[in-house]
């Protein structure tokens, strides 16, 4: 195992990567969806995930002070109503569905938290710590709700910088905020089109979090410096 030695600064991915520990969001609503019986098939809820994610891209129905359950509740109830308006799902009882999903999605990244959360309180005691993520306004609401706020020098959000993955610039700004070269910044995410390819761009070392990803997403596996399928496993790279 080659481990990475000029690594001064960590840059984090956020969803998929701290909370999930490398599923899709798409995977994980998904098998909720399943477990509670929704009674609709994968490629109509895939549709009515993106209208949701399209949705909030373009309406800013997440306030600022919101956690991540307030998010689930907002997700689950915007692809439910597109469900419903598509008549795929009858209105009786969607409601229910949408809380019941939120309540459980919410308690898996708790557990998840178990184990990511001391690797990144480990690191953040060796190296200085910045976050990048695509989220909706309110990630330092969430960052302190799960306790991860104390980890981090700083938050690059796209949606108040006004930039987002894949495009390479919101990778400039974390490597700016860390002051130092990119040669010695690792970026640690899930995705490798919106996380690995904009972040070697930039010229930053990159940590692949390789799990369920998104569907038809093409893959290089010999772009990333470190391939992992589980955070525990960083620390013994570095």
């Amino acid at each position: 195992m080659e481990r990475l030695t000029d690594i001064k600064g960590i840059i984090f991915d956020y969803g998929g990567t701290l909370d999930t520990n490398s599923r899709h969001w798409s995977a994980v609503l998904w098998s909720k969806y399943e477990e509670y019986h929704v009674p609709v098939g994968k490629a109509d809820f895939r549709e009515a995930y993106v209208y949701g994610e399209r949705t909030l891209a373009r309406i800013p129905l997440v306030k600022s002070e919101d956690n991540f359950h307030d998010v689930l509740l907002i997700k689950t109830k915007l692809q439910m109503e597109y469900l419903i308006e598509r008549g795929k799902l009858e209105l009786t009882d969607t409601m229910e569905y949408a809380v019941k999903i939120a309540d459980s999605c919410y308690q898996y990244v708790l557990n998840v938290l178990e184990k990511t959360r001391p690797v990144v309180q480990s690191l953040s005691r060796k190296y200085k710590l910045v976050l990048v993520s695509n989220f909706y306004g309110n990630i330092r609401s969430v960052l302190k709700d799960f306790e991860l706020d104390d980890f981090f020098s700083d938050v690059i959000e796209s949606s108040v910088v006004g930039v987002c993955k894949p495009d390479p610039a919101i990778y400039r700004l974390g490597v700016e905020v860390l002051k130092l070269p990119a040669e010695n910044v690792l970026v640690v995410g899930d995705s490798f089109s919106k996380d690995m390819v904009p972040a070697k761009t930039v010229g930053c070392k990159v940590a692949w979090l390789k799990g369920e990803g998104w569907e038809n997403e093409e893959i290089d596996e010999s772009l990333p410096d470190i391939i992992i399928t589980d955070l525990v496993c960083l620390p013994h790279y570095l």
